[in-house]
């Protein structure tokens, strides 16, 4: 990454932090405040040491109330530096809260060609591991930074006064430290940024395995999932390794070079006390100051090597937070009523891919309460008609209208409030029997939901649950039948009743009887509804008022089943090759 971008990443960062001010002014003033007896020990300390002259010439009394001053002095260090945590605290996790806000929101503004192109376990690992990581850096920062800058000025400042010959060896030798701690932390970057990517990737993978474990196992893909684990786990040790031996050589090294300063202290300050130019105890302050002038650069050093996987981490949140958001509702949209549900396709164009073409010219008329089924091959566009129709993605060309308003002048919740959906993979979420029911109308009443489920033909199977309607079910129905399932998405629909229907293959993953029970349940949903009835079994579709016969995005065929049977066409040759043996 650029050093422009890494510059605009940290403006981002204080962006973050800029409204809490306060709190930031007020952990600097700790900072101050710990700084300052923290200077304050080594010169009490000092003065101590030349009140103990030598055999039977201490002074007790002096010393006493010197260590007096020194146990409050050390007890207010303390007092500060706790609330300096705390007020840290608050600020790190109220920044990492709002960053969270900010992905979590863009991720809800999302398109779906984004959710298409990426994979969902990146975007769980931005949101999550990264904004953790991000978070322990920006905490390390707070709580080391500001005292440890301040130290070292502190430190230098009381150096020079005592004895500038003696200070000016320890700035002569700082530089050395410095440039040990700039170069391993600008080398570390690109490593903390690629371990990064590489355990999105692994977090992934594991998502896509444990999400689909059934298949895993009925396929045999074990070992050869194990192969692409270990093979990204790898990647991952390999820079993880480095990052982490490459940013733990800051410490070592700069420890080295303080060592040198405290012994060219010590080295020289001796000559010095014995020359008569500052005294044991004034000695004692300077080398205590050494170690606290040293000190700093080591967790300065260890900080910037935290900012930098913190920097790395924010900045694949920010390029999540920076994605081109869906298309907003127009600001002169207005909410679309309940309406009869008639459907107007014009001159629609459409491409997934500027240079694929897809539809390039569809019309259709709908009228209030038609069934319309949309048979053809697999990637001949019925899908798609359905992502256009519910404004999953967006026409390039012609009008596509609902009750005669075009459906980019409406805004998109009333749209979808009038469209209900069942499609032939089934979602449901960690929660009640009923709350899955009521989930596109939560504030639906027990009677309600209830009477859905019995026309839906679910209530049987709920009532045999442990604890009926209250029954929790795993998270995707994990711990209940994928034909009860797709029973509780149909009864959602049915809760809301929609004025347009649009079944994707509801019935597919129903067992015979029960396709007969539901097949009568929607036929009383259809009824006076206009219906889009996406179809693979042409056995479903007989009664349908107009199938359309798509083929690369085209319609070539449309008309009732007999007269497409007639016709001896497409259409008729896909529901020979079907029901052949009858």
């Amino acid at each position: 990454m650029s050093k422009k971008t890494d510059t605009g990443t940290v403006r981002r960062v204080l962006g973050l932090i800029r409204p809490y001010t306060g709190w930031v002014v007020l952990t600097l003033t700790l900072a101050l405040i710990t700084v300052v007896t923290t200077l304050l020990a080594p010169v009490i300390t000092g003065r101590a040491v030349d009140r103990i002259l030598g055999p039977d010439a201490v002074d007790f009394g002096g010393v006493a109330r010197l260590a007096v001053v020194l146990a409050v002095t050390i007890g207010c260090t303390s007092l500060a530096q706790w609330l300096m945590n705390v007020v840290n605290n608050r600020i790190t996790f109220q920044v990492v809260r709002d960053m969270r806000v900010q992905a979590f929101e863009k991720l809800e503004s999302l398109p779906l060609k984004y959710m298409d192109a990426h994979r969902p376990g990146d975007a769980i690992s931005r949101i999550t591991t990264d904004v953790e990581q991000f978070s322990d850096g920006l905490l390390m920062g707070f709580t080391q930074l500001f005292t440890g800058v301040l130290t070292i000025a502190g430190t230098l400042g009381v150096m020079l006064f005592i004895d500038w010959r003696i200070a000016l060896v320890v700035v002569a030798l700082t530089p050395l430290s410095i440039f040990m701690a700039r170069y391993i932390a600008t080398h570390t970057y690109s490593m903390f940024k690629l371990q990064s990517e590489t355990r999105a990737e692994m977090t992934g993978l594991v998502e896509e395995l444990v999400g689909n474990e059934q298949l895993v196992r009925a396929f045999g893909y074990e070992s050869r999932a194990e192969a692409r684990f270990d093979t990204i786990n790898r990647a991952l040790q390999k820079c993880g390794v480095r990052a982490v031996f490459f940013s733990s050589m800051t410490n070592p090294c700069t420890r080295f070079v303080n060592a040198l300063v405290y012994a060219a202290v010590g080295i020289l300050g001796a000559f010095v006390a014995i020359g008569g130019g500052i005294t044991v105890g004034q000695l004692s302050v300077f080398l205590n100051y050494a170690n606290q002038y040293t000190k700093p650069f080591n967790d300065i050093s260890g900080v910037m090597t935290e900012l930098q996987n913190a920097v790395a981490c924010a900045q694949r949140v920010f390029d999540l937070i920076d994605e081109t958001p869906i298309l907003p509702d127009a600001p002169d949209a207005h909410v679309l009523e309940k309406g009869a549900g008639e459907v107007t396709f014009e001159h629609v164009k459409f491409r997934y891919l500027p240079d694929v073409p897809l539809i390039e010219d569809m019309n259709l008329s709908v009228q209030p309460g038609q069934r319309i089924a949309l048979v053809g091959p697999t990637g001949c566009g019925k899908t798609t008609l359905v992502n256009l129709l519910m404004r999953f993605y967006e026409i390039n060309g012609g009008s596509l209208r609902v009750d005669g308003h075009p459906i980019d002048t409406v805004t998109r919740d009333s749209l979808r409030a009038n469209l209900g959906m069942v499609l032939q993979e089934t979602w449901l979420k960690s929660g009640t029997v009923a709350d899955n029911i009521a989930y596109g109308k939560p504030d639906a009443s027990r009677e309600e939901i209830i009477a859905a489920a019995k026309k839906a033909r679910a209530h049987s199977f709920i009532c045999r649950l442990p604890n009926g309607y209250d029954t929790v079910i795993a998270e995707d129905g994990g711990n209940i039948s994928q034909g009860q399932r797709q029973l509780l998405c149909i009864a959602r629909v049915m809760l809301r009743r929609p004025p347009i229907l649009i079944l994707d293959e509801a019935t597919s993953s129903i067992d015979t009887r029960t396709e007969v029970l539901v097949q009568d349940a929607f036929e009383e949903l259809m009824k006076g509804r206009t219906s889009f009835i996406v179809a693979h079994r042409l056995s479903t579709i007989k009664n349908a008022d107009q199938i359309l016969v798509m083929k690369a995005g085209n319609i070539i065929e449309r008309g009732t089943h007999d007269e497409l049977l007639a016709q001896g066409g497409f259409y008729a040759s896909l529901y020979q090759s079907q029901f052949a043996k009858a």
